[in-house]
């Protein structure tokens, strides 16, 4: 018996069996989808963590680590140690090697969202995925001191529209610690979903931030003091210091240079580090998620392997006769190993083939509830050289699988086969 015979054989075989075969062949291909599932998700996920901020060549801050300046500017998460002098960003933003800079403060929030101030150079030079704009879906940047334009979540959750009023809150929390309760904001913008922290930030001006502190010292309002808005549009809003900021320069090594530049700056500590190697960094340190989604992957193929070979298994049983009668017309040991061989061949590929199809309508189905959901944008593309080497590998794995049922009907006589037992 050649191979072509018997694997003619092994799939007459399984389409006797057909049920079991077919709820075998659904467990394999539930777990080949898992697994594509979850490494698509895995990447992903990391390319939108990557992607989180694009096109910006430094971002700096006070003097910190890498990662918590990363964190707080581009993240929101965490609290700077120090403030940058309005002055020394001047400075920097002057240098020849600079192409644009966009500054940032942080510290008050609205509703448990941050509240970023900021100039117009962030809607025109902030990027993300890939260097994909930041768009609006209604309304436009601010034009007017107390205008705000929120990101996609805070209009979600809050349900907010252009022209409704907002307070911004002194402090972190829920609440805030003290609400500027005399100088309200008015929403003239709301920004398009990006999957990035912008989606989760309240913008207003950097002079918004000023006026609605020039009555308050030490996180704390003035006693007696109380500037109206009215008033304070009167003022000379000209900011003391920001967070941080965003540097594009004019090359990718004048970016190097900068950033040793700005690292020995002498007017005051100051950190400069580059958003592709931070993120890196960060990401890092969270490889220990990233392991223990593909001991999932694993377990989930093992499983459904496991499952075939434990069908194969029971069958031999049930197929004593049919092995002894197949012993009879001249088909020795090594054949009836391998037509167990091939049927786990046949289940395995034609699993894996199934598993990739019904990946690609889950996919299909689940695309715009992740997207609108966890912002998490899933790219249907043609499978790549790692996904067919995720199938290739399930296969060979289930040869594998296949070759302990194999093993046992190669042992089994004939004389055991023609046996009845009671």
């Amino acid at each position: 018996m050649r191979s072509a015979p018997i694997l003619r054989l092994a799939v007459k075989s399984l389409a006797n069996r057909r049920a079991t075969a077919l709820l075998t062949l659904l467990a394999l291909a539930v777990s080949v989808m898992l697994v594509l599932g979850v490494e698509k998700l895995r990447n992903e996920a990391k390319a939108s963590f990557a992607a989180t901020i694009s096109g910006t060549d430094l971002v700096v801050g006070a003097r910190s680590g890498s990662i918590q300046l990363l964190l707080y500017s581009v993240f929101r998460i965490g609290n700077a140690t120090n403030n940058i002098s309005w002055q020394s960003y001047k400075e920097i933003a002057a240098r020849p090697e600079v192409a644009w800079t966009v500054p940032l403060s942080l510290g008050d929030s609205h509703r448990g969202f941050r509240v970023l101030g900021t100039n117009g150079d962030y809607f025109r030079h902030y990027k993300y995925a890939r260097k994909r704009p930041l768009t609006f879906a209604a309304g436009k940047p601010f034009d007017d001191l107390f205008d705000a334009v929120l990101g996609a979540e805070v209009a979600r959750k809050l349900g907010y529209e252009l022209g409704d009023p907002i307070v911004v809150a002194h402090g972190l929390g829920r609440e805030g610690f003290s609400n500027h309760k005399d100088k309200p904001f008015r929403v003239a913008g709301i920004l398009a979903k990006t999957g990035t922290p912008v989606d989760r930030t309240v913008h207003v001006s950097l002079e918004a931030i000023e006026a609605i502190h020039v009555d308050w010292r030490s996180g704390a309002p003035i006693p007696g003091m109380r500037v109206s808005a009215d008033r304070v549009r009167k003022m000379d809003l000209t900011p003391h210091a920001i967070t941080a900021f965003l540097v594009g320069t004019k090359s990718r090594f004048a970016g190097f240079a900068l950033q040793r530049t700005i690292n020995e700056y002498r007017e005051e500590p100051l950190l400069a580090v580059l958003p592709g190697v931070a993120l890196q960094e960060l990401w890092d340190l969270m490889g220990t998620a990233e392991a223990a989604l593909g001991a999932i992957s694993v377990a989930v193929v093992a499983a459904g392997l496991l499952g075939m070979m434990i069908m194969l298994l029971a069958g031999l049983n049930e197929r004593r006769r049919e092995m002894a009668i197949l012993r009879s017309v001249g088909a020795g040991p090594r054949h009836l190993f391998g037509l167990l061989i091939a049927e786990a061949a046949v289940l395995s590929a034609l699993g894996a083939a199934a598993g990739l199809a019904l990946f690609y309508v889950s996919l299909g189905a689940f695309r715009p509830l992740l997207d609108s959901r966890f912002g998490l944008f899933l790219e249907v593309t043609a499978p790549t050289v790692h996904d067919l080497t995720i199938l290739a590998a399930v296969v060979g794995a289930g040869v594998v699988a296949g070759a302990v049922p194999a093993f046992r009907a190669y042992r089994q006589s004939l004389a055991d086969g023609m046996t009845i037992r009671i």
